[in-house]
């Protein structure tokens, strides 16, 4: 089965734990996003819309849901006998069965599974970011600059900066140093998590890894210096288009607002680069003659009789009269009673908020640190009840 000049390895294992309640029973990758969308949708998207069709997906902690969610990729058009989506979890070796003990480790572990497609080109990716983007493109500057490795990389926030990879590259777009999460970063040019490898030079390079006992198998921390210091052509490939890592509350609440307005930072609308996320097959969703909706995303199968407001509501949501949602993602089944003022929130799914609930503990709801700020420079978040 041979032949393939591509193929994508997605490293889909994640736990997120600062994502706190919402990575509860699910791996990062399968949060759900945008009101009808998961997190991965947008790496498989890219996948297909860039060319991929074969596609393998390293899963580990809680992946069951995520499984189920893929399927056979009918959705990304990968449901193919000749490469198509795979998924990759840990399994039984000679030694016994081992967990991915790293990023480099999980891609290790498949070398039979990349060996059998033969390709020239790995594609190594996230599966927990949101953004567009044509691989084909960054595969045509790998092949330009004939490199060894091409990273995406992209300028981000200076606060944010020792959250990534960030590298130093010559005028040619040829990487010089590269750190994992500097604690003082000497720029804010971030990998993305966006790797090409010719395949040749990286199974050495993995094979070299997994013999070295003091290494900790991760991209970033192993593989990319080894690959510099044995002066290796790596190049930077620069994005310009949205890119958001939702590894956080914070993060995820503001990639979910970015979706909003009339001139969206991220477009999901349009036919030139589509999201794809399998149908639910539910009714259109109804607003009642009271109700009034401002810039907001409603998924089908919701009611609503009350206010919403630059907010995200996923499929079948209850928000009753007389209340108002503002600034706020709202997460399917949740049952927003007459009466309840939410702002600056998540609400996570099958939640009820109701006088009674308000009143006691109400797990489902989280608070956005980061949450939009007034005109008069206030928080906006908050929970209460109207009247």
């Amino acid at each position: 089965m041979g032949n393939k000049e591509w193929i994508a390895m997605v490293l889909a294992g994640g736990q997120g734990t600062r994502l706190g309640a919402l990575t509860k029973g699910l791996a990062k990758p399968a949060v759900p996003f945008g009101g009808q969308y998961r997190i991965i949708d947008f790496t498989l998207s890219n996948c297909h819309n860039s060319g991929i069709d074969t596609v393998g997906i390293m899963t580990q902690y809680e992946p069951l849901t995520l499984h189920a969610y893929v399927g056979i990729g009918s959705t990304w058009d990968l449901d193919r006998r000749d490469g198509g989506v795979h998924i990759l979890p840990p399994y039984a070796r000679e030694k016994g069965c081992e967990w991915y003990k790293g990023t480099a480790d999980a891609v290790f572990q498949n070398i039979e599974f990349i060996d059998h497609f033969e390709p020239s080109y790995v594609v190594v990716l996230s599966g927990d970011h949101v953004y567009k983007m044509d691989y084909a493109a960054m595969l045509d500057y790998h092949k330009v600059c004939q490199a060894d490795v091409t990273i995406g990389v992209i300028e981000v926030p200076w606060s944010e900066a020792n959250r990534f990879g960030i590298m130093e590259t010559a005028a040619s777009g040829r990487i010089t140093d590269f750190a994992e999460k500097p604690r003082q970063p000497k720029n804010n040019q971030a990998s993305m998590g966006v790797y090409i490898f010719t395949w040749k030079v990286l199974k050495q390079y993995l094979l070299y890894d997994n013999a070295n006992k003091q290494s900790s198998h991760d991209f970033g921390k192993d593989i990319i210096p080894d690959l510099l210091a044995a002066r290796h052509r790596l190049y930077a490939y620069r994005f310009s288009g949205y890119w958001k890592d939702v590894g956080t509350v914070d993060s995820y609440w503001e990639a979910n607002m970015d979706l909003l307005g009339d001139e969206p930072k991220i477009e999901l609308t349009g036919d030139e680069w589509p999201v794809y996320s399998p149908s639910l097959s539910l009714p259109p969703h109804y607003q009642g003659g009271e109700a009034k909706v401002r810039c907001s995303l409603i998924a089908e199968g919701s009611i609503i009789l009350g206010e919403v407001e630059n907010s995200v509501i996923f499929p079948g949501v209850y928000i009753g009269s007389g209340a108002r949602v503002k600034d706020t993602v709202v997460m399917s089944q949740v049952r927003i009673e007459s009466g309840v003022v939410v702002s600056g929130a998540i609400v996570t799914q099958n939640t009820v908020l109701s006088k009674d609930a308000l009143g006691g503990e109400t797990s489902g709801l989280i608070e956005v640190a980061a949450s939009r700020q007034s005109e008069a420079g206030e928080a906006q978040k908050q929970v209460s009840l109207a009247g």
